[in-house]
């Protein structure tokens, strides 16, 4: 790690399903290089718009439970009949070259990053305008059984009352909008002095050869 580089930050965007976190990730992401997005393993099927590795890695149920048992993740979840896993070695990795996270996980697994690395996470929970808006969005995914899509609206009250356990809150009204709020967050989270751990030496080397008030002028006779 060179000398002027910060600690990365993982930064947790959780909501209701359908409440457009997903989508604001793939906003955030196109416009910051130094971001990357964690890539959750998964048991769920693939959907049609998703890709191998990129939005997830997809396994079956026994490589899941394997990978679990040798302490492969950093936090697990079971949601919807499916379970989802962080893998610890990506995180410690990048966390420690500087580089920042972004989690698209549910509230079970923030509460776990939060556990394993608490100074280390900025979490924001991501509010639907109202519960029309979050039906029509969920429907519109088109990706999703009538079935699948009821159990998303009766679950999501559970999961929005979790929202006070998050340091920031926005309500995605416009994803392109709530896209720049998160990432003024972020800029602003980069500058807090807990993750400058360049600023002791820097300080250091900037007041080394200052003289102190009291001895820029001798005292009169």
């Amino acid at each position: 790690m060179q000398n002027n580089q910060r600690k990365g930050i993982m930064l947790i965007l959780s909501s209701p399903s359908g409440a457009g976190k997903t989508s604001i990730c793939k906003k955030v992401l196109e416009t910051d290089k130094n971001l990357v997005m964690s890539v959750s393993y998964t048991t769920r099927p693939k959907r049609k718009s998703e890709k191998e590795g990129k939005d997830y890695i997809f396994v079956k149920k026994k490589k899941f439970d394997y990978l679990q048992s040798t302490n492969f993740f950093v936090e697990s979840a079971h949601v919807f009949d499916h379970f989802y896993g962080t893998p610890k070695n990506f995180i410690e990795k990048n966390i420690s070259e500087g580089k920042d996270i972004l989690f698209d996980i549910d509230w079970q697994g923030a509460q776990k990053l939060v556990d394993y690395s608490k100074n280390d996470v900025v979490s924001i929970f991501v509010l639907p305008p109202s519960n029309k808006i979050l039906l029509e969005r969920l429907k519109k995914r088109n990706e999703d059984s009538e079935e699948i899509v009821k159990k998303r609206m009766s679950k999501a009250k559970s999961e929005i009352s979790h929202w006070i356990e998050y340091d920031y809150i926005i309500i995605n009204h416009d994803i392109k909008k709530s896209a720049k709020e998160v990432k003024t967050i972020l800029d602003s989270e980069r500058k807090k002095r807990i993750r400058q751990k360049f600023i002791f030496d820097f300080i250091d080397k900037l007041t080394k050869n200052l003289v102190p008030e009291n001895k820029l002028f001798s005292p009169l006779n």
